[in-house]
């Protein structure tokens, strides 16, 4: 007996729905596509008057000078120093947190602790800025000699309570998608509670965790007004966090208000570095999504 298969027509209703739906999800890939055309023309007219040799590898940015050089290796190099202090505040702290949000906490307690998180995400980064320069910058100079008024490690320190909730957050997650199985298979061995955390869930979870870092690094890396505000202005090639520095964001703000006129080389490098942070906190949100893709533990 031959049966016919037909496809079902589809209800109105949800084509208009999955139309909508997609329609929804190309926001995202529109919008990129729109910062990069937006970008492009500007970077390429930068380009046309600095050699990239130059923008990659000269040791100052000078672009108001009455000798301008381009060199953006000190807006990179702040940029990483402020990101790397942050991510020795927000690691330890955020993974510490991440523990016990996902092996420890239950019930109310734990919907408190993720609520907390949620609201400190919501707290305006100027309001952290002001914070380190007017709280902490005086804190660290009485037990820090040589220490400005504007420096990478104040800006820094508070960098990493910002991102801490993204490391928490999405780290615990990762944890919390470990089956349960696992868990139990460890008790029955004999396992005390936080061997079962650090030496068999956190491992499970490892791929997602580091994502967690790798995300909070390209939120660090993006961050503006705090690192504007504490961090200073000043381009400098150091490693040194007792240091005025200037990263990219700041660059940015810095140029974006200034009275450079439209045309000039100083005008399209504001473009150049745009497009370079793009790029850089796009690199890294590719980097994360390959390694959860790459590492994820599949479980039956």
């Amino acid at each position: 007996m031959e049966i016919l298969r037909e496809k079902p027509s589809r209800n109105p209703k949800e084509v208009l729905t999955f139309a909508a739906l997609v329609l929804l999800a190309s926001v995202t890939l529109l919008t990129t596509a729109g910062i990069v055309l937006s970008l492009l023309g500007e970077v390429l007219q930068f380009f046309r008057r600095v050699p990239l040799a130059e923008f990659l590898l000269a040791r100052d940015w000078t672009p108001l000078f009455a000798e301008p050089r381009y060199g953006i290796s000190p807006l990179i190099a702040g940029t990483f120093l402020v990101t790397a202090i942050g991510l020795v505040v927000a690691i330890p702290l955020g993974l510490a947190l991440a523990v016990y949000i996902a092996e420890y906490a239950r019930g109310e307690a734990k919907a408190r602790i993720k609520g907390t998180l949620e609201l400190f995400e919501g707290i305006p980064t100027v309001v952290f800025g002001f914070f380190a320069l007017l709280t902490v910058t005086p804190l660290l100079q009485k037990v820090i000699p040589g220490l400005n008024i504007f420096n990478a490690l104040s800006a820094g320190l508070v960098l990493g309570f910002v991102i801490l909730p993204y490391v928490a957050n999405v780290a615990a997650d990762a944890m919390e998608s470990v089956p349960r199985s696992i868990r139990e298979a460890a008790y029955a061995l004999g396992a005390r509670p936080y061997e079962v955390a650090l030496r068999v869930v956190f491992p499970a979870a490892l791929s997602g965790i580091v994502a967690a870092i790798i995300l909070a690094a390209s939120r660090a890396i993006g961050e503006t007004m705090l690192v504007s505000i504490a961090a200073g202005q000043r381009p400098i090639l150091t490693l040194d966090p007792r240091e005025t520095i200037a990263t990219m964001t700041s660059y940015i703000v810095q140029a974006a208000t200034g009275d450079q006129p439209v045309g000039s080389t100083a005008y399209y490098a504001l473009f150049a570095v745009g497009f370079t942070l793009f790029l850089l906190t796009l690199l890294f949100n590719i980097l994360a999504q390959w390694v959860v893709e790459r590492y994820r533990e599949r479980y039956e």
